[in-house]
């Protein structure tokens, strides 16, 4: 099933960088005949569509090349300001009553 999902979503960036470059080109023909300039819209079309589908072809991919979390970590559990853990990586204060005898070697 997995190896089906891989198959759909590289084709659907195939489909998405196709129709962008076509896009542009068809949007940069129409303005040269419109305008009466010959291949200057059309090479910007090309230049346009073709840098739009690289863009957006990295976008969709880059949540595929970065490496996963391991499990059970996610930036949600480290230790952050305000979610319990003290500020500046102080030691957090026990609440041990063991902690109230002398350092004389635990005599009271």
């Amino acid at each position: 099933m997995e190896r089906r999902l891989l198959a759909l979503r590289l084709t659907g960036l195939g489909w998405y960088v196709a129709t962008c470059i076509v896009v542009g080109v068809v949007g940069g023909v129409a303005l040269d005949k419109w305008l009466g300039f010959k291949p200057l819209f059309t090479l910007l079309g090309i230049l346009l569509g073709t840098t739009a589908a690289f863009y957006g072809l990295f976008k969709m991919i880059q949540p595929l090349i970065q490496p996963a979390a391991p499990a059970g970590k996610s930036s949600a559990s480290q230790d952050k300001p305000g979610d319990g853990a003290p500020p500046n990586g102080e030691k957090p204060q026990s609440t041990d009553s063991n902690d109230d005898r002398n350092d004389d070697g635990g005599n009271p």
